[in-house]
């Protein structure tokens, strides 16, 4: 357990405040504020750290422990963010899942506007269409910021980005990778006039991924692993590639997936540097 300072404690899972929080569990909620829920010692670190706006932050003490809580806890500190405390009863009214640290931080939701991303000259990029599973966004971030990925779009998602769950999923990793989300035909109109190659993964093509350049300015295109990619993206611009299947299914987790291809790209990248003319 982890001392803290004396805060101000709401003991009751009743209490109006904690009702207010518990609502950022609900989508329309957090779209009408841009506020939502950040759940854990590590992801409330990494958020402070990215210096995302932490408005309030709740903490329950018999729950706090390791070094991520005390760093967190420290920075909420420095940076003289209203901390209060919790029972265990009135926590768990603001917590996710079964993996309660203690601590929970309402933050300003970072944007998700495509014509706000700055990318460098010869951008990496991954587009999911239509993912609707927070935990599935959040782990394609958590492979994204892994292996140095520019910015991950969400194309007609079925989710908000700032789904606590998808923070909570990426570890994260939602503060360090820059995010984008709009309509599958705007995302590819944004693609174009960037050039910005698309290669977009499907069960049917014919060239594998591991023969497939994947240098150069590029965003690598996933879609759910219901419905897959919809037609925009057959247009004649977009390569296609696959990952050969050697048993019974037919194609991996979308998020499995997305670490296979990122990581193809950023091991062709780094031994090619710079793409030949």
């Amino acid at each position: 357990m982890i001392h803290t300072m004396p805060f101000p404690i709401l003991a009751s899972p009743s209490n109006p405040r904690i009702k207010s929080v518990a609502r950022l569990r609900d989508r329309r909620e957090r779209e009408s504020t841009g506020l939502t829920l950040v759940d854990g010692a590590r992801e409330v670190r990494r958020a402070l750290e990215a210096g995302v706006d932490v408005i309030e932050a709740f903490v329950c003490e018999p729950l706090l422990a390791g070094e991520d809580a005390r760093a967190a806890l420290d920075l909420l500190r420095d940076r003289q963010v209203a901390v209060t405390a919790t029972t265990e009863a009135a926590f768990a009214k603001v917590a996710f899942g079964d993996r309660a640290e203690g601590l929970v931080a309402i933050v300003r939701a970072p944007t998700t506007r495509l014509e706000d991303l700055a990318l460098p000259a010869d951008p990496l990029l991954v587009v999911v269409e239509g993912v609707e599973k927070p935990g599935n966004i959040g782990a394609i971030l958590r492979s994204a910021d892994g292996a140095g990925v520019d910015a991950v779009i969400a194309a007609s998602p079925r989710t908000d980005l700032a789904n606590p769950n998808v923070i909570r999923a990426s570890a994260g990793t939602f503060f360090a990778v820059p995010m984008a989300a709009a309509p599958t035909a705007d995302v590819m109109g944004w693609l174009r006039e960037r050039g910005i190659r698309m290669v977009a993964a499907r069960v049917d093509a014919e060239r594998s991924y591991i023969e497939t350049d994947l240098t150069g300015p590029l965003a690598i295109v996933l879609g759910s692993e219901a419905a897959g990619l919809t037609d925009t993206w057959r247009a004649a611009e977009v390569d296609t590639i696959r990952l050969p299947m050697r048993g019974v299914a037919d194609s991996l987790n979308v998020t499995v997936a997305a670490a296979v291809l990122l990581y193809e790209a950023r091991r062709q990248r780094d031994r090619h540097p710079e793409r030949p003319d």
